[in-house]
């Protein structure tokens, strides 16, 4: 008859899993991948290294899960800001969009470079693009909107949120790896996503 784990050691288990899963965020989030050994992570978590792998059988799959975990959390708060009450049109719903990430990479820059351009395991590149995509669904959903009232000139909206996916990671990038983001990033993005929204007199807005 084969094992069957009891929900006392299955909760053991997964509040086990957990503290992996955080000691590891707290590791990217102050070193990057690089970072994030699985010995580095169990001595994190106060657990033996063999306990690591027992939940992630190598450190490609430990980084895609702190992807998708950090992912996660981002698309949860840029799409709550775009949805704030307080934003009455299209365009300042993107806007929300894109200054919400950009003001939580700035508050948490290791973080952000991380997420968005450290060299890495070829499956947290496949998982990058999961990402963009997560993104390009929330910025196109705005700007699909604005069209069909009105709010903004006909575009595509698909194309027009992956080209503001493309150019706010590359804008963050690499100011982000050296330690340069000035106080004139977030609104020069912004000015910028006026402009590629068709938002008249976008520079006064």
């Amino acid at each position: 008859m084969p094992y069957r784990r009891t929900p006392a050691v299955q909760a053991r288990l997964d509040a086990q899993r957990a503290s992996v899963v955080e000691a590891a965020l707290g590791l990217l989030a102050e070193q990057g991948y690089a970072g994030c050994t699985m010995a580095a992570v169990a001595a994190r978590a106060g657990i033996a290294t063999g306990s690591v792998y027992r939940h992630f059988p190598s450190k490609a799959e430990l980084a895609v899960e702190l992807f998708r975990t950090v992912v996660g959390r981002e698309v949860a708060a840029v799409s709550e800001a775009a949805g704030h009450p307080g934003h009455g049109s299209a365009a300042e719903r993107v806007v929300a969009v894109i200054e919400t990430f950009a003001q939580r990479a700035l508050k948490s820059p290791r973080l952000a470079y991380a997420l968005l351009a450290e060299p890495v395991d070829p499956a947290v590149d496949a998982e990058r693009l999961v990402f963009r995509r997560a993104f390009r669904d929330v910025f196109a959903a705005r700007v699909a909107e604005g069209v069909r009232t009105g709010e903004l000139p006909p575009q595509d909206p698909a194309l027009t949120a992956s080209a503001l996916v493309g150019a706010g990671a590359e804008a963050l990038v690499g100011p982000l790896a050296e330690g340069a983001v000035g106080p004139d990033t977030v609104p020069a993005l912004v000015t910028f996503t006026l402009r590629a929204l068709g938002v008249p007199d976008a520079d006064h807005a």
